[in-house]
């Protein structure tokens, strides 16, 4: 038996005639939790006595004795407490509850003076993480150590509304032991049961103890089928060291290919933790292949020599005492294809002050500090490329990839901001600065390359731009807000970088170059918030907003290489920023005015809605902002929406309607009313646990036509439906509309309680990245509470 453990029902009734508070000549003054010193005893019953040293109470099965002694509560039809030895014994429904929230039920209880041991029959117990445990006797050994003989366990709740019912799963034994020094439960004889059908039997068995958080021993597995690595399943096993310390053993055995071992080291420290993953396996490609050179991929082939292939991600953290902290990842894989070819899970993740995107694997060392008053970080990293440059028509196994040659190496990258503590001209003062080298082996054109320094023909041999950056800036703002309630903020902003750059295209008639650029802004931010109350549950919020703002010519030298201002999200609240774009080789000047409106509309307290509209428009064009074509250099577009004098439309909307559903929209669109970027959102909930998602993305920047083009359209549902109790379909799909083609689809049937999910499904994969191209299989996903592991997203 587990400790015996706090009240779970009711509470201490009130005192009345037959409430006999008891103390033991020994107890000291000082009270506990319940208010009892220790060694005391309060009774509350129908008829209570007391013999000496011995308390006796009793009660009816409709209104039961209640007893309080150190901080354990007791309930029973009858009850003999001895206040001098300490010894206890309930009889008749008999209920014991902890301090640790475990309650124990029986038809008779004995205990001792401290409630380490005990005698129970028919011994039913609810531990305190919701798990059952029952059996047909119990002895206590020690505090630490009970044996249970004719046992059931389960981790499912045996009750609901309607009484008693049958758990989805459970373990039936002849014996079992709780040994709360090795925090497990061992059995003997062991039987395991889905919904009462015995299903699975082993001799011996063992699990952790409920109340543990982690303990060695084997996880969940995960099952799957696919049809480049045939009959799949990963058996993991977690060996815990220490309680700061544990292993992740988790390989996996293919039917068709080799096996991958899979590891992860996890290690917390005083001031952060490691974690290290990695993987090794020995064998072939595989994947889809012209083998017969006849224009269709034969599926499945192993190709290539037998080698090693391995994948390390690891990362840490270091909160050191003061302001400083630091940190590192490790991220390589040896095959670009790997993690897709053995479908690795949690590949990409964000764990670094800097983090590549999809598909771009990134290994960093950054420092930081950090003052109420002044930042400053210092890192640097280097990026191993898995994205896909060019798709073969046939063979998917032969795509071609991003050469990791042409990304740079980033070091050092160092940014640094700092305030005055107090203001400055009424208003708040900031300095910032930021220097940065990048050194690139091999050529890379458009975008990083301005139009003009784009050589024509071949540029096979070519070295890539090596460029280095120092910047300073200054910005001053203060907030007005007058007596109608305008706010106003003027602002002043001024900016200098420095930059050198080396290994420039021949065609410019120089190798290496430094050159210095500035710009100076001052500008005012206007917005006046108009408030409403229609009803006495919703009102209305309208926000008007606009800036004027004057900076001198930005001065983009084409031989600046484009490295971190590539890409722009324009919403709305970089639409109204000085530097809209996200670094600093882009920067814009001149005569600019910016205009939007916000209106929230919320009601019911839950609901709301809000829809923002915003534009900007400067006296001239800004030509520099143009982007060459990839595949046609001499034709340039806008992919940011600011090259012309009128910028994109920004439309941004939130609504959600109830406390079920919300929704997200966002859209630029082009002064001819096209959109060019947008993408909407909605999740729903119905019932207790129905539930669906449905997204929609477009992309229409690319004006290439035909195989070239670079446009995307895309719709992603999720959802589930649950149909009679706790069994539903689970379906998950994405449909590219711009190649009119399905490229994921999931549908599975679900069984899913408080205890346990099981998913049996049909996925196809059709996406052009994969190496053993189109893929179809049969997929399981199991999460059992309390026996490890998930397994389950």
């Amino acid at each position: 038996m587990p400790a015996l453990p706090a009240l779970a029902q009711d509470g201490a009734p009130a005192a009345s005639p037959a409430a006999i508070p008891a103390t033991t000549p020994q107890a000291a003054d000082t009270p506990g939790s319940d208010g009892l010193t220790p060694g005391s005893l309060y009774v509350h019953a129908d008829a209570a006595s007391r013999e000496g040293d011995v308390v006796t109470a009793s009660g009816t099965p409709d209104d039961r004795v209640y007893a309080r002694t150190r901080d354990h509560s007791i309930r029973a039809e009858t009850l003999t407490y001895d206040l001098k030895s300490g010894v206890a014994t309930a009889a008749g429904h008999a209920e014991l509850a902890a301090p640790d929230g475990t309650v124990v039920h029986a038809s008779r209880i004995e205990l001792d003076s401290d409630f380490k041991a005990g005698v129970a029959t028919d011994l039913a117990m609810r531990l305190a993480n919701g798990a059952s445990l029952m059996a047909a006797t119990a002895v206590r050994r020690s505090e630490n150590v009970s044996e249970l003989n004719r046992v059931i366990f389960t981790p499912c709740p045996i009750c609901d509304v309607n009484g008693p019912k049958q758990p989805s799963i459970s373990i039936q034994a002849d014996k079992a032991v709780q040994d709360q020094d090795l925090r497990a439960i061992l059995y003997r004889n062991a039987v395991f049961r889905v919904g009462g059908v015995p299903i699975f039997y082993l001799p011996v068995f063992a699990h952790p103890d409920p109340s543990v958080d982690r303990a060695s021993g084997f996880l969940t597995p995960f099952l799957d089928y696919d049809e480049g690595r045939g009959g799949s399943v990963e058996i993991p096993y977690l060996h815990v060291v220490s309680p700061s310390e544990d292993w992740l053993i988790s390989p996996q055995i293919n039917t068709e290919v080799a096996p991958l071992l899979n590891l992860q080291w996890r290690r917390r420290f005083d001031s952060g933790t490691i974690v290290v993953r990695g993987g090794y396996t020995y064998g072939r490609n595989f994947g889809d292949f012209d083998q017969d050179g006849d224009g269709a991929a034969e599926s499945n082939v192993r190709f290539g020599d037998r080698t090693n292939r391995s994948y390390l991600l690891a990362h840490g953290k270091f909160d050191l005492e003061g302001p400083w902290r630091w940190g590192f990842t490790a991220e390589r894989t040896s095959d670009k294809t790997l993690f897709d070819r053995y479908n690795v899970r949690d590949t990409y993740q964000d764990n670094g002050l800097y983090y590549g995107d999809r598909r771009r694997l990134i290994s960093q060392l950054y420092a930081e500090r950090q003052t109420q008053r002044s930042y400053l970080s210092v890192a640097a990293f280097s990026m191993q490329s898995l994205r896909v440059a060019r798709f073969d028509p046939v063979t998917p196994a032969l795509n071609v990839f991003e050469d990791d040659k042409t990304l740079p190496l980033v070091a050092p990258l160092i940014d640094a901001r700092w305030e005055p503590e107090g203001p400055v001209f009424g208003g708040r003062l900031r300095l910032r600065g930021s220097a940065v080298a990048l050194t690139r082996d091999a050529y890379v054109g458009s975008p990083t390359l301005a139009p003009e320094l784009i050589p024509p023909g071949s540029t096979d041999g070519l070295p890539g731009v090596d460029s280095r950056r120092i910047s300073g800036q200054v910005d001053w703002r203060r907030t007005i807000i007058s007596p109608m309630g305008l706010r106003w903020e003027p602002f002043v902003d001024a900016r200098v970088d420095v930059y050198s750059v080396d290994d420039l295209p021949p065609m410019m008639g120089v190798d290496s170059d430094v050159f210095t650029r500035g710009r100076a802004s001052a500008g005012v931010d206007v917005s006046y918030p108009l408030y409403r109350r229609l009803s006495a549950a919703s009102d209305l919020i309208l926000e008007p907003m606009a800036q004027l703002s004057a900076s001198t010519d930005a001065d983009l030298d084409p031989r600046i290489p484009n490295e971190d201002s590539q890409t722009l999200e324009l919403d709305h609240s970089s639409l109204f920023r000085m530097d809209r774009f996200p670094g600093y080789d882009l920067m814009e000047g001149g005569l600019r005015f910016t205009a939007g409106a916000r209106a929230t509309l919320r009601w019911d307290d839950k609901r709301s809605a809000s829809l923002f509209i915003g534009r900007s428009i400067r006296a001239d064009d800004q030509d520099e902002f143009l982007t060459p074509i990839p595949d046609d250099p001499t034709r340039l577009y806008d992919p940011s929406g600011l090259a012309d004098r009128t910028s994109d439309w920004v439309v941004q909307a939130t609504f959600s309607p109830s406390d079920r559903i919300r929704g997200w929209f966002h859209a630029t669109i082009d002064p001819n009313g096209e959109i060019r970027r947008g993408e909407t959102t909605v999740d729903g909930r119905w019932g207790r646990r129905n539930l669906a998602s449905l997204s929609y993305i477009i992309d229409r920047s690319n004006p290439v036509s035909g195989p070239l083009n670079r446009n995307y359209e895309f719709v992603q549902l999720s959802g589930e439906q649950f149909i009679y109790g706790n069994w539903g379909v689970a379906v998950n799909g994405i449909a590219d509309l711009e190649r009119d083609i399905i490229t994921r689809s999931e549908i599975g049937l679900l069984f899913d309680d408080d205890c346990f999910r099981v998913e049996l499904g049909w996925r196809r994969d059709n996406t052009r990245v994969r190496p053993t191209g189109p893929s179809e299989g049969v997929y399981i996903r199991l999460n059992l509470a309390t026996f490890g592991g998930s397994g389950y997203e």
